[in-house]
């Protein structure tokens, strides 16, 4: 299985464009998001292009398409305008024999894991830098930020395909 995954969109309708793009050449079954997808928060400054209206209309027709999970900057009131589940806070996923765990990275993290077992891998947003790295008993997957990067890194997202993770950068 072929997912696409990113995180921290924050309305940006310019960079959530460039994502899709990438999204539809990857040729992945799924685009999975890892919170913050309309609302940029009080401590970022608005991404590029900050249109949460246009990011809306972009995401809705792909609901069938997409997993989603809360992040800190996502509210019931974003659930009202979009088609697809947003308001989980985590989910797993099994796929290519990987078990995944997927949050956005405000509640836990590779310092305040879930309970996890060897082998598992721990994916997650929030950080805003890209990231994969063996912590020992899991491995952590951060696909760093579509909108707003931090700490000098590129606007990324993750592929996952036949058990293999790899960073990319938009």
């Amino acid at each position: 299985m072929r997912l696409f995954i990113a995180s921290d969109i924050h309305g940006s309708a310019y960079w959530c464009e460039k994502m899709l793009g990438a999204f539809e050449q990857s040729g992945a079954e799924k685009l999975v998001l890892l919170g913050d997808i309309l609302y940029h928060g009080p401590r970022n400054d608005l991404p590029q292009g900050h249109d949460p209206k246009k990011v809306i209309a972009m995401l809705n027709p792909l609901k069938d398409k997409i997993l989603c999970i809360r992040g800190n900057c996502d509210t019931e009131v974003d659930q009202m305008v979009l088609d697809f589940p947003v308001l989980a806070d985590y989910c797993w996923i099994y796929a290519d024999g990987c078990r995944m765990f997927l949050t956005h990275g405000h509640k836990f993290s590779p310092d305040q894991p879930p309970p996890l077992a060897d082998g598992d891998y721990l994916l997650c947003g929030h950080t805003h830098v890209p990231i994969i790295k063996d912590c020992g008993k899991f491995t952590y997957v951060n696909c760093g930020s579509v909108a707003l990067p931090k700490e000098n890194s590129a606007h990324s997202y993750v592929i996952f395909d036949s058990g293999e993770f790899t960073l990319r950068s938009l």
